[in-house]
Order: C-alpha cells, then structure tokens, then sequence
C-alpha cells in the first residue's frame, strides 16, 4: 500500500532529516545570500542523483520523472533563506553566525522537500509523472524569491497543475497540520512617509508648523480607511510601528519619518485604498501648514489556496494521518511570496504542526526562542510524498 511504503520510508530517513535540518539551522543565511544552503541542497541532490538547475542566483529547480508516462506535473516549493535575529535557544544546533537565525523554520521546509525528495527517488519505478522541486531563496524579503523564479520561468518546462508548500505552524502541534481553501493570507505594503514642517521651541508653536501634531492626525485619521472605507466583507489591517520625531521635550522637529504596514485580500481595493490613503495624508499636511510625502512599496499579493486542489489536498492529508489530525485554519494576516505561485497557478499552502507543549516547544515564527518539535519532520517528509504522487494520479 502506497501511504504505508511512504510512511516506512519517512521512518527510515528521519534521522538524516534532523541531520540536514541541523546543519542548516546552525548556518543560516539571510535572504539574497544563500549560497551555502544552496551548495549544501546541490550536494544532496547529486547525492541522490538528481539533475538541477540555478534561478534567480541562489534558487534552484529539480525534476524526479517516475517511470511509469504520464504527463503529469506537481510543483513543491520550500524555502531557504533566514531572519537577522539573535538566536535565545541553548541547543547543539544553535546558530553559528550572530544575528541570524531560522526562525520561521525554512530550515525545516528546506530538508523536509531533501527528504521528499529521497522518498520519491526510492520509489520512482513504481509512480508515474513528475515532481518538479523548487528550492526557493528570499522569502523574507521583498521583492521575493518567489516573484523572481516565477519571472525566470520557474512555472515551465514542464507548466506544473499545481504548486503545493508546506510551512511549519507553532500554533498546531506535531503530528497534526492545517488547511484552508479559499482566500488564506494577506498582501502586505510597506509604508514611508515623511511629513515636512517648521521646526523650533516648544514654548513657542505659534511660530512653529509642528510636524509631530501633523502626524499625529494623520495616524488617526488614516484608520478611517479601514474602519469606514473598506468593504466591511475584505480584511484589512493598517499599522504603523515606527515613529522617528528627532526633536526634544522643548524643541520640535522639522520632520517626523513613519512607517507602517497595509494588509489586505482584495486586490481591487488595495488600490483603491493606496490612492485614498495618500490623497489623505498629504490633504490633512498641507490643510495643517505642512507637506508629506507618501510612499507605499508594494509587496506580496494575498495568498489564495485553488478550492478543488485544497479540496483533494486535505483528503490525501486525511488518508496519510486520520481525519482528526487535519484541522481547519481560519484566515491570517500575516504575508507569504507564496501567493506569487498562488496568483500564476493552481495551488495549495498547508501549515506543519510544529508545537510540543509538554517539551516547551511553543515560541512563535520571528522569535529568537523559536524551535520545533523534530518529530515533524517525519510526518512532512512522508506527507508531502503522498501529496505529490495522489496529486499525480498514482
């Protein structure tokens, strides 16, 4: 039965699986500069005699063709790159470089496809079609790895049906995952503004066009788009989390820097709420004395799960570990260049229960105590296994 030849196979490599993981969460690298996980991922798939090739610099693609024709193509993607955050965790495999670490667990998404991989090439005489892997650079970082592999033709020769990824979930214990069909996470939008004034003594305003005061109402004012503009039925989140007023308790600024973020599902009204939000910035400015520039850099559109895909993805989900292991996700706000794959193809992004409270393994992704239970790993390698071959017919 296949789900049990998987299942064995997951068993039997799970030791190699930590190792890999190991090794690569002791030497992470940030976004764009990923040569050695990427020479450490090519040795591997020599290893295995797996053919490749580079994209976008550090990326790299793979095929593992099952012998039996068929013209069937299934994409898995995992990423590579790290965060610049000091690693808190006393462990064996603690980070090595200072200020960088995995902490959103693209260690594990990295050797967990290593092992898929394994997995597919011992049973490629018995599968038909072909799995193509994707081992993604730049996650963390705009414009995304994903949006650059896609753009050097990461989607062709051969066009995959679907592109499924896994991505590890601290919220959900080891042993369980997530889905969610439909709309699943949001665009992200970083925001800069400046807001211009006349500087001077605080004991003086009349002589001043203070800029604090300035910023103040358009941070308030700005929630109106989300409270009173937006479609009620579209999630959206606007946030600012940094404020730089270089003045003192007597002195006011010339100029206060803001930044902040905008989220959202609907990309119409993305848009639409760009235009509005800096007609209203720079108008509240220019009415108070002021000027403003606005600046939104746009970043990852939102992430949507194909409903037949996730549909049959959870059902192979179901049959490799038990209903009652596969849960439901709601949605979130949070952002993923995985939605790049989302927009240009059918595709399905489910979550890797990573937790073990009795073990105290429960710090959320982009935290310097983030860790995970290692027991997952065998149920993502084997998993994902399964996906990919019921995906393709087998």
């Amino acid at each position: 039965m296949l789900k049990d030849k998987i299942s064995r196979l997951a068993q039997d490599i799970h030791s190699e699986v930590i190792a890999n993981r190991r090794h690569l969460h002791a030497n992470p690298e940030l976004s764009f500069e990923e040569y050695e996980t990427s020479a450490f991922v090519k040795s591997k798939l020599d290893e295995l005699g797996i053919s490749y090739q580079k994209m976008a610099d550090t990326g790299i693609v793979a095929l593992i063709k099952g012998a039996k024709p068929s013209d069937a193509v299934v994409a898995l993607r995992a990423d590579m790159d790290a965060l610049p955050i000091l690693e808190a965790n006393d462990v064996p495999y603690r980070s090595t470089k200072d200020g960088v670490m995995h902490a959103c667990g693209h260690d594990v998404h990295t050797s967990s496809l290593l092992g898929t991989a394994k997995i597919l090439t011992e049973l490629k005489d018995e599968f038909a079609g072909t799995v193509k892997l994707i081992f993604q650079p730049a996650e963390e970082r705009l414009p995304g790895g994903a949006n650059l592999m896609i753009k050097e033709g990461v989607l062709e020769n051969p066009k995959p049906q679907a592109v499924i990824g896994q991505h590890v979930m601290p919220l959900i214990e080891t042993g369980k995952v997530g889905f969610r069909a439909g709309k699943y996470m949001a665009s992200t939008d970083e925001i800069y503004v400046t807001v211009h004034g006349k500087g001077g003594h605080g004991a003086q305003p009349q002589q001043n066009i203070d800029p604090v005061l300035i910023t103040a109402h358009i941070i308030v004012a700005l929630q109106s788009i989300v409270s009173r503009v937006a479609d009620p039925k579209i999630p959206s989140v606007l946030s600012f989390g940094k404020v730089i007023a270089n003045g003192a308790t007597n002195v006011i600024p010339n100029e206060v820097k803001l930044e902040g973020t905008f989220r959202t599902m609907d990309e119409e009204w993305r848009s639409k709420a760009h235009e509005k939000m800096k007609k209203m910035a720079e108008g509240i400015a220019e009415a108070m004395g002021g000027s403003c520039d606005f600046n939104i850099m746009r970043g990852y559109p939102f992430l949507i799960n194909e409903e037949k895909l996730t549909e049959n993805t959870r059902a192979y989900a179901e049959e490799y570990l038990g209903k009652e292991n596969v849960l439901d996700l709601d949605i979130w706000m949070a952002a993923e260049d995985f939605a790049y794959y989302s927009q240009a193809a059918d595709a399905c992004f489910y979550r890797l229960g990573t937790a073990n409270e009795a073990r105290g393994i429960t710090s959320s992704v982009h935290t310097p105590t983030f860790d995970v239970d290692e027991d997952s790993l065998k149920l993502s390698t084997g998993l994902m296994t399964y996906i990919a071959l019921k995906q393709l017919g087998n």
